[in-house]
């Protein structure tokens, strides 16, 4: 499985690195939301993780341009993941096109559990 992490802080890149790898999905980092957008034009991705707080571009308008995709890569699978811990950024996720929502630091159950519901509903 192709996984896309969003996030510009690289000590959240190694540990998502970490457990990806124990997962076994091939993960691919991208620094910025507009980082992410050109990978997402250039690869198929199965699953899109997100942070919400990045400079230049928040992580809820990255999730809508993905959405507003005239191709497949629309319907990416997308899961929000934030120290955020505010309602309204986890409605607003949601409603931009977030699957889910999973906060940081999320433990390896929780995130197992999370994306199978996303992929199962899918």
């Amino acid at each position: 499985m192709l996984v896309l992490y969003v996030d510009d802080h690289p000590l959240n890149h190694s540990v998502m690195k970490g457990v990806m790898g124990i997962l076994k999905f091939d993960l691919r980092v991208a620094n910025n939301a507009f980082e992410g957008l050109d990978m997402i034009d250039q690869n198929r991705f199965d699953l899109v993780l997100m942070d919400l707080h990045m400079p230049g571009m928040d992580g809820v308008e990255a999730i809508r341009r993905i959405r507003a995709r005239d191709d497949e890569k629309a319907k990416v699978p997308i899961i929000v993941v934030t120290a955020d811990t505010g309602h309204e950024a986890k409605v607003k996720s949601l409603e931009a096109g977030a699957q889910n929502f999973m906060l940081k630091p999320i433990g390896i159950k929780t995130m197992i559990d999370t994306i199978s519901g996303v992929l199962a509903a899918d």
